[in-house]
Formats: C-alpha cells, structure tokens, sequence
C-alpha cells in the first residue's frame, strides 16, 4: 500500500484527488491550512490528516518525518488564486514553495508530483505539446514555470522522481464561484431570464474536475512517464459550444448575452492541450 501525501487537500482539486486514493486504498496524508474546513469533507475519518500553513514553515524542520515519510507526495497547494497577475506569486509563492518542497526532498522524498498550469505556455496558440518552450505571461504562470526550473534543477543534486502535471480547464461542484459554470449555475437557480458572458468564441480544453483528479492520481502513482504532462482533454472545444453543451445536459435554457465582458488579455484565443503522454500512461496501466 502507497503511502501518498496530498497538500492542499481542501480545495478544489484536492478534496476530489483524496476521495480518488482513498478509493484506490491508498494510505492517505492529507495537509491543509484548513482543519476546519476538511472536517466537512467525507474522507476525514478515512486518511491521516496534518493541518500545516506553508507560511510557518520552519526550515529547521525534516518535513519529510513531520508528514510521516510518504513513498509520493503530490503537490497542490497554492496560494493567492484566481488573481493570476500578483507579484505574490513570483515573491512569495515562489521561494516559500521551493524551499519546503527542497526540504523534503534533501530529507529523503523520491516521487514528487506537482500541479502546473497551462498558463506556462503563454500566448502560444493551437495544439500545446509539452516540447513547446514555455513563455508565461503573468505572474502566476511565471512563478509556477520557474519553480519547475528550480525542481529540474534540484533533481541534479538530490535525484528524485518529477512528474510536472500541467492542468488545463476543469469544472464541477465545489468550483471557485467565479468561475464560469457556477455564475451559471447561479443564474439558473435566480431564474435570470438572461446570462452575460464574453463572446465564447475563445477555444479551450474542458474536463470535469473528477476526471482531472482521477489523471492526477494516475500520473502520480505511476513510475514509467515523468517530465512535463499536460493533463487535458485534447479536444478543443469553443467557450459557446461549452456553455449550450452543458445546459443541454442539465436540461436548462437561459438567454446567453454574447459579448457582453472582454475576452481576457492574460490567455490567447484558441489553445487545447496534446495529452499523448497521458494517454500512454492511461494505455500502460
């Protein structure tokens, strides 16, 4: 039985990666800055839970002991979202990141999974293999890419296992409620005769957040594929077609006002995700 350390365990993704481990029986260390809130999560009682802030993290300090020398860790804490042009991510994020992930890597951890994004790859359009060089263009995409340097770097000194999971678009329960879908969702429930929204011609790569957690697991736990994965769909798919796609499903009709916000200047038009790799590891299993 694995032993598998999850950070970020209460939010979005990692309430859904801890449901997928348990469910596979893995030993389950669970950490996040929010005991509270994980007590509301059905997986509570199953896994052994260490609250940690990483802000009061003490580099004296063998993290790989205090979190009970888990056999992969899988890192998903990060601070400061959905705000991806802070310098908070470059200043703070950064270094206080790379330092405890060093940590517990000097003291001992060899299979290390850490959350990306797509945002690394810029403003470079169409089909994104992870061969394309990376160009972020805001402070948390840039923060993010430059710790995967400063990981590929550390790999050099004290050899570990890396596997670089660049996330794509996800959706479901539990989601920011800024996000696209529970703004929906939200207008649906108030009965809004109407909901406004950009043009929706932008092209994206879209899979449920269950998906995403169940693609996270698997890259993790596997041993064969290691580097950069983007974790996506593969099919591209425009934000309009998204949103009629999934009112259809729910059986749901509402006007949608095209056009109404801008598109967004930190993400280029038309970008999917090349999941190749994921799918070799999918093959292999």
């Amino acid at each position: 039985m694995k032993k598998v350390l999850v950070t970020g365990a209460t939010g979005f993704i990692g309430n859904y990666v801890v449901q997928q481990l348990v469910q596979q029986r893995c030993a389950v260390i669970a950490s996040s800055a929010n005991e509270q809130k994980a007590g509301t999560f059905s997986w509570y009682n199953q896994v052994q839970y260490i609250p940690f802030k990483l802000e009061d993290a003490d580099p004296a300090v063998d993290y790989y002991r205090f979190f009970n020398e888990p056999d992969v860790m899988i890192h998903l804490a990060w601070e400061g979202l959905p705000n991806y042009k802070s310098s908070f991510h470059t200043d703070i994020n950064l270094p206080r990141h790379f330092t405890f992930l060093q940590n517990l890597v000097q003291h001992g951890l060899t299979n290390l999974a850490v959350t990306g994004t797509c945002f690394e790859y810029g403003m470079q359009e169409g089909c994104l293999h992870e061969a394309l060089e990376a160009r972020p263009d805001n402070a948390y995409a840039r923060a993010k890419n430059e710790l995967r340097l400063q990981l590929q770097q550390l790999q050099r000194q004290t050899p570990f296992m890396l596997k670089w999971i660049r996330l794509f678009y996800m959706y479901g329960k539990g989601q920011n409620p800024k996000s696209l879908l529970s703004q929906l969702d939200a207008a649906l429930a108030a009965g809004e005769p109407v909901f406004n929204m950009s043009g929706g011609e932008q092209v994206r790569d879209f899979l449920p957040v269950e998906k995403v957690a169940e693609y996270i697991v698997k890259i993790a736990l596997q041993e064969q594929v290691t580097g950069i994965i983007n974790c996506c769909s593969g099919e591209p798919v425009t934000v309009k077609d998204f949103v009629k796609n999934y009112l259809a499903r729910k059986n749901q009709q509402i006007a949608l006002n095209l056009g109404h916000y801008p598109y967004p200047d930190y993400e280029p038009m038309r970008f999917w995700g090349d999941n190749t790799k994921l799918k070799n590891i999918l093959t292999n299993e």
